[in-house]
């Protein structure tokens, strides 16, 4: 749903809150091959505060944990890779939660070129989780949302 090897982004599933946000990383060749190879490493999740259950590169079908300690809590947010795009100019992978997450959602990091210089692009589908207490706490967990997509934009700095 969110499309990592397209661009521009095509319209999503009006069920979902969708947000999509764009960062400079810098720009040049190194900057891009830094950048292209550390996002299908997860650098944004774990350069952002979250730990990730895997050192591996991200591959379709991979399940994996990522955890978020906060405020004395740790929690665990089960996700799945459902896309890997990897080209010239292009590079990224999105995933999508699974049962336990705290929010429905689908996220896409993507880095990519415009001539010399390189961005970085978050894509997000999101929508309360059925169970609870997530439910209830899903406006919570909006801005919670923000502040971290926040983060992931410097995460390749």
């Amino acid at each position: 749903m969110t499309s990592p090897d397209l661009r521009p982004w095509p319209p999503s599933d009006r069920k979902y809150r969708r947000s999509e946000v764009t960062a400079i990383v810098g720009s040049g060749d190194l900057v891009w091959q830094r950048a292209a190879s550390e996002v299908l490493r997860w650098k944004v999740k774990t350069a952002s505060g979250f730990d990730v259950d895997t050192t591996s590169p991200v591959s379709p079908g991979d399940r994996v944990v990522v955890t978020a300690r906060t405020f004395g809590l740790t929690i665990l947010e089960p996700v799945e890779v459902v896309a890997v795009v990897q080209e010239p100019g292009r590079s990224g992978f999105s995933y999508r939660t699974m049962p336990g997450h705290p929010v429905n959602r689908e996220d896409a990091f993507i880095v990519h070129r415009h001539g010399d210089v390189v961005h970085l692009t978050i894509r997000s589908l999101t929508r309360a989780a059925v169970q609870q207490p997530w439910r209830v706490l899903y406006p919570i967990l909006l801005v919670a949302q923000r502040i971290v997509r926040r983060r992931y934009l410097r995460a390749l700095l």
